[in-house]
């Protein structure tokens, strides 16, 4: 078991709602760590519409997820949960007009 601390950061170093989840596996891949992430946010009824959308935000460079000093690049990523203690959801802000 382990701890995992979501952080959202943006790309100008802001950082915003730490948030500490138990982790019973000791590896998980990145989509179960977004429905980890994403189940703890939304309100129960509305988690695999919020996890859909996280997934599909992903898919379009919407955030990058760095754990350690690397980038996560694919969803079936193994991530080794005691080499992880923080997991920082960094928001892109589109270019304007881009």
């Amino acid at each position: 078991m382990g701890l995992v601390t979501f952080v959202d950061e943006t790309t100008t170093g802001e950082r915003r709602g730490a948030m500490g989840v138990l982790v019973d596996e000791e590896r998980l891949a990145l989509r179960e760590l977004i429905r980890l992430r994403v189940s703890e946010e939304a309100p129960a009824e509305g988690a695999d519409a919020a996890y859909e959308r996280a997934i599909e935000a992903f898919g379009r460079n919407g955030f990058l997820v760095l754990v350690g000093d690397r980038q996560i690049v694919e969803l079936d990523e193994p991530i080794e949960i005691a080499e992880a203690p923080e997991v920082i959801f960094l928001k892109l802000v589109p270019l304007v007009g881009g």
